[in-house]
């Protein structure tokens, strides 16, 4: 069955994470993805390990686990694009591609010919969808941009932390995750006015305007307030109780989300007078006195195991939830049941795992059937399919390192 994206080829010069993960979206949903790497040593993220994974004998292969986090579904085509038989062969292959991902430094393609204005002479239609760390435009746009310094820059470390604790970043590189989510909507979007006007174009996507934006509620509680927001650990700046606590054996999350679970779980812990208190009876109460609230919640739910408070407060439908190892997590019902640990076949490993895509369409289901490629694995296949290249030009070419 074809994917939802069937058709579509894109030609994809990212590496590390934000481009990579945007690509693996397109992937899988279709899109024919073709991954340019270096020859040698391609994308940085294929030594960055351990863990690695292994092959059928158990010795390490060298691929990185981090690598096919963010690579199934692509075709790999190694090529040294800072030699001109490479450059062009990428131009050659911009024309016969209907998307480009590339994440250089402003201007670093420039040079080599395959910028956005060099490939829509090539290409009028083309989308062409360039990540940085500061944007095309700006005072920063010169400066390299990384998810951990963006998170900082951008806001996120200075809501995220103990309160009396150092500033946090979160324990995903979540700048470029969201940066490669904003990126694939942006390219379905594109595709979508190419469609009604035959126009391609430029997208312009920056790692720290996407951290400005998805500061969500806490960006607009400064704008609308003027107060800047501080760590909350893991409590929650507009609602209460909403955070982690310890239970008389280890730790549960507890997320009460309006009045009528705050009547709930009061009735629960045997304090029903603590619903009808006027210092905690609306959310708006309960926010304002957050420092009299959360002791005597956090007293109370060390009377009882976790197990007992996620029976009984899960049976009257007042939200919490244990804090999950990723064990845990692989091993939860609910995970096996949406199937999201997938395995793929892999010419050295055998099979991969690989962490499935969130999303269920009902009539074009994404298809697991490729793994992260090896480097320069469909190099041949791709120049002789797409640019009908001769077997004695390809030699020719492998011969001077141009390809692999």
């Amino acid at each position: 069955m074809k994917g939802a994206l069937s058709g579509i080829r894109v030609l994809d010069l990212s590496r590390i994470l934000a481009g990579p993960w945007a690509t693996q979206m397109l992937a899988d949903f279709g899109a024919e993805v073709i991954k340019i790497e270096r020859p040698g040593s391609g994308d940085d993220t294929r030594s960055w390990g351990p863990p690695y994974l292994k092959d059928r004998d158990g010795s390490d292969t060298g691929e990185a686990a981090y690598f096919h986090s963010t690579n199934r579904g692509k075709r790999s085509l190694a090529v040294d694009i800072t030699q001109a038989d490479g450059q062009a062969l990428i131009r050659a292959l911009a024309g016969q591609c209907d998307v480009l991902i590339e994440n250089f430094k402003v201007g670093g393609l420039a040079k080599y010919g395959l910028d956005y204005d060099a490939l829509k002479a090539v290409n009028p239609a083309l989308i062409y969808c360039s990540i940085t760390g500061f944007g095309q435009t700006g005072p920063y746009r010169e400066r390299a941009g990384y998810d951990f310094m963006i998170q900082a820059m951008g806001g996120l470390m200075s809501v995220t932390g103990e309160a009396e604790g150092m500033p946090m970043k979160t324990g995903v590189a979540l700048a470029d995750v969201m940066t490669g989510l904003y990126a694939c909507n942006a390219i379905q979007a594109a595709l979508l006015h190419r469609m009604r006007s035959g126009e391609g174009q430029q997208i312009d996507l920056a790692l720290l305007d996407v951290q400005v934006a998805t500061l969500a509620n806490q960006g607009m509680n400064y704008l609308a307030s003027g107060e800047v927001p501080g760590r909350l650990g893991n409590a929650h700046p507009n609602i209460v109780p909403y955070q982690a606590f310890a239970t008389a054996d280890g730790h549960i999350i507890l997320a009460v989300g309006n009045d009528a679970q705050f009547i709930k779980f009061c009735a629960i812990a045997g304090r029903n007078e603590l619903a009808s208190d006027p210092r905690f009876s609306s959310n708006r109460e309960r926010v304002r006195n957050r420092q009299h609230l959360v002791p005597l919640v956090a007293e109370l739910m060390q009377q009882q195991g976790s197990d007992w408070w996620l029976d009984r407060l899960s049976s009257q439908g007042v939200p919490c939830g244990p804090i999950n190892t990723l064990d845990q997590v692989f091993a939860d019902p609910q995970v096996q049941h949406r199937q999201m640990e997938r395995q793929l076949d892999h010419p050295e490993a055998g099979t991969v795992p690989t962490i499935a895509n969130p999303i269920r369409f009902s009539a074009t289901p994404i298809d697991y059937g490729r793994a992260a490629p090896m480097r320069g694995e469909h190099s041949r296949e791709l120049l002789k399919e797409l640019l009908d290249l001769p077997d004695e030009s390809w030699e020719s070419l492998r011969a001077q390192g141009v390809v692999e």
